[in-house]
């Protein structure tokens, strides 16, 4: 069965995946990147090399999602997969159904702060990180491969895509917060496994100091030092240049509240109100 560790772009996918590949498939709980392939990303084009679909048309292979995870759950394991796609359906295509998904982890940032981070990851203007977020119809994919969509994720508008997961009641989602991970990452970490392991029925025993040593070998610091050094799987190359776009670019350290003026922090506050209000973000 799948498990999800499902995000909006920019919300601290990579960072929780970090956490829980060092947990799960590793001896002492040390991080290495390479244990990020442990949880790969879905939709993506090697789930779909059995299927006959037109990689020039954007939406083609939302007609396989649930046929490529009925493939993937042949091994009979628990499956993590990492995903930004909305929870719903295109074309009358549901991304995913409860026979093939047991559960999920949804991971949320404070949109303020993931609008920044688009802005240095897409290399956009704060107003087009902005349209970015507020588009209904927005999907991403692999932009250095011409006409071919196969890397396609249908993510919809920040608001709509937490909605979408947190709303459902095809099976169980927990709720986390970056901001909530940040400031008590082993307490939180402490949480996702526990609701992992009873979503799954999984009889183990919580590994403190396992836990402990994800905790600091995934520190922002360290990824951040990691990706000086030896470069990072996932980040991605400039549209503008041939070097790659920092993958860890500010962290915690990312304050909406700097970047903007007043004006451009209440037009964000009067946007995002009602989000801001549902997740705590305003007091």
């Amino acid at each position: 069965m799948i498990f999800w560790i499902a995000s909006y772009p920019k919300s601290g996918n990579t960072w929780l995946r970090a956490l829980l590949t060092s947990y799960y498939y590793s001896e002492d709980g040390l991080f290495n990147q390479k244990l990020l392939e442990k949880i790969t990303q879905f939709p993506e084009k090697k789930y779909f090399r059995s299927f006959e679909y037109n990689t020039k048309i954007v939406t083609d292979t939302s007609k396989y999602w649930i046929k490529a995870q009925e493939q993937i759950n042949l091994n009979e394991k628990l499956n993590f997969l990492k995903t930004h796609n909305i929870l719903g359906s295109i074309n009358n295509n549901n991304f995913t159904n409860k026979k093939n998904t047991v559960g999920a982890i949804y991971i949320v940032r404070d949109p303020r702060n993931v609008l920044t981070s688009l802005q240095n990851h897409y290399e956009l203007s704060k107003d087009e990180a902005l349209k970015f977020m507020l588009s209904e119809k927005k999907y991403i994919h692999d932009y250095h491969t011409k006409d071919d969509y196969s890397d396609f994720q249908f993510i919809s508008s920040w608001e709509k895509n937490y909605k979408s997961w947190i709303n459902q009641k095809i099976f169980p989602v927990k709720l986390i917060r970056y901001e909530d991970l940040n400031i008590s990452t082993f307490d939180i970490l402490k949480e996702v496994i526990e609701f992992i392991q009873n979503t799954t029925q999984e009889k183990k025993n919580f590994n403190h100091v396992k836990a402990q040593n994800c905790v600091k070998s995934t520190s922002f610091e360290e990824m951040k030092n990691m990706e000086k050094n030896n470069g990072f799987l996932e980040s991605v190359l400039s549209k503008n240049d041939p070097k790659k776009i920092s993958f860890f670019h500010l962290g915690p350290k990312n304050d909406w509240k700097s970047m903007f003026d007043e004006n451009y922090q209440k037009k964000l506050n009067l946007i995002f109100e009602k989000n801001l209000k549902q997740l705590n973000y305003l007091k």
